[in-house]
């Protein structure tokens, strides 16, 4: 689905001038998810972090050869059952946002404008470029170039994981199979951490991107307008 795009008309008197366009990139229902979604994660990663701190080990307690100890100043719960309270009600809100989200997508077609294709390859490499000063910046032709589209489509599957992998650890005698298929309860919960540092990697890139882009990018997820959009 593509964007819709209008012409900022300024009217001085009897006159009137063009003074810019502005494109409707995101919908409320995508922006509604996008937020929610945001504060979501940051509680599931704060909790998880303290959860993490009762066990930091991804092998048997006894031995207990200890991963990393994380600072509890950067932790949510204060507790591990504190933490299990905050992590499993968020963890709720997160699925129930990310499926309205991949589910709007579907069905009304504006999956196109953030799905990774083959079309999209050959725009990786010159968008990396000009990322890290390497090269100027290719023409937009659309809301989101090759880079941001891979980004997106990415973070999905590693949300899709982070749901898979936190059930088997949640449940790993009711998804058994689940944690099986991980390598057992003990992969289960290291994949599931390193999707969660896979996702704040994410995060750190979308930032970047959001300053690179400038503040219409950022407005435009609050709003749904992006002004002067570059396609």
């Amino acid at each position: 689905m593509s964007s819709t795009i209008l012409e900022i008309i300024r009217t001085k008197g009897d006159e009137t001038e063009s003074v810019g366009r502005a494109a409707y990139e995101h919908p409320l229902l995508v922006r509604w998810c996008h937020w929610v979604n945001a504060v979501s994660l940051f509680v599931l990663v704060g909790s998880g972090l303290q959860i993490f701190r009762a066990f930091p080990s991804f092998g048997a307690k006894i031995p207990q050869n200890d991963l990393l100890h994380w600072p509890k100043a950067f932790a949510i719960g204060g507790w591990l059952g504190g933490a299990l309270q905050w992590h499993l009600t968020f963890m709720w809100i997160y699925l129930a946002s990310g499926l309205v989200y991949v589910a709007y997508q579907i069905f009304s077609g504006n999956y196109g404008q953030v799905l990774f294709t083959h079309r999209d390859i050959p725009g990786v490499w010159p968008m990396v470029k000009h990322y890290f000063f390497r090269g100027g910046k290719p023409p937009a032709t659309e809301p989101y170039n090759a880079l941001q589209k891979h980004a997106y489509t990415t973070v999905i599957a590693l949300g899709v994981l982070s749901v898979l992998t936190g059930l088997a650890i949640w449940k790993p005698v009711q998804f058994s199979w689940l944690a099986w298929l991980m390598g057992g309860f003990h992969w289960a919960r290291l994949w599931h951490f390193l999707v969660m540092w896979a996702m704040l990697a994410f995060v750190f890139g979308h930032l970047i991107m959001v300053v690179l882009h400038g503040w219409n990018n950022f407005v435009s997820m609050l709003t749904g307008w992006k002004k002067d959009p570059e396609y």
